[in-house]
C-alpha cells in the first residue's frame, strides 16, 4: 500500500470527561482555523464523551471541497499530544469539530503549527519544527 499524506499519532485527551484516545490523525493543512482545531468523526466523539454535543457546543458551516457543511463545534474540549517511538509533544489545547460524514481525524494547520509539525514530502515525510529527523507517516485509522 502506498501512502500519500502525513498522518501522526495522537493522543488526545476529552477535558470533559478526561477520556484518553491514541488514533492517526490527518495532517490537513487545507482545514484553516482560526484555533486550534482537531476535527473527530462521530464515533471518536462517542468514545470521549462528547456526544450528543455539550450545552456549551455550537453549530459552525464550514466549506469542504463537496460543499457547505455543518459541524458541532466544542470550544476548548481536549488536549492533543503528538507522539513519536522517541518523543511526546504537547499537550496542545484545542476546539473540537465533530462531523457527521468524515471518518478520519484531520489536524487544523493552526494546530499542526502549535505542535510543529513541518511537511516535508507529501508522500508522508515529515518532522518536527525544533529536529532534523526525518519521520515516515502513521498509517490510516478510520472511525465507522
Amino acid at each position: 500500500m502506498i501512502l500519500v499524506a502525513v498522518r501522526i499519532k495522537l493522543r488526545i485527551k476529552s477535558l470533559r470527561s478526561h477520556k484518553e484516545i491514541v488514533t492517526s490523525a490527518l495532517v490537513n493543512s487545507g482545514f484553516e482555523a482560526e484555533t486550534p482545531q482537531l476535527l473527530i468523526p462521530r464515533r471518536l466523539a462517542i468514545e470521549l464523551n462528547l456526544w450528543p454535543p455539550p450545552d456549551d457546543a455550537y453549530l459552525v458551516e464550514v466549506g469542504t471541497a463537496g460543499g457547505p457543511v455543518r459541524n458541532y463545534l466544542v470550544p476548548s474540549a481536549a488536549e492533543v499530544y503528538a507522539e513519536t517511538d522517541d518523543r511526546t509533544v504537547g499537550p496542545v489545547k484545542c476546539d473540537i469539530m465533530i462531523s457527521n460524514l468524515e471518518y478520519e481525524v484531520l489536524i487544523s494547520d493552526k494546530l499542526g503549527g502549535e505542535l510543529g509539525i513541518v511537511i516535508l514530502d507529501l508522500r508522508g515525510k515529515w518532522r518536527f519544527s525544533d529536529e532534523e529527523k526525518v519521520r515516515e507517516t502513521e498509517g490510516p485509522q478510520y472511525w465507522f
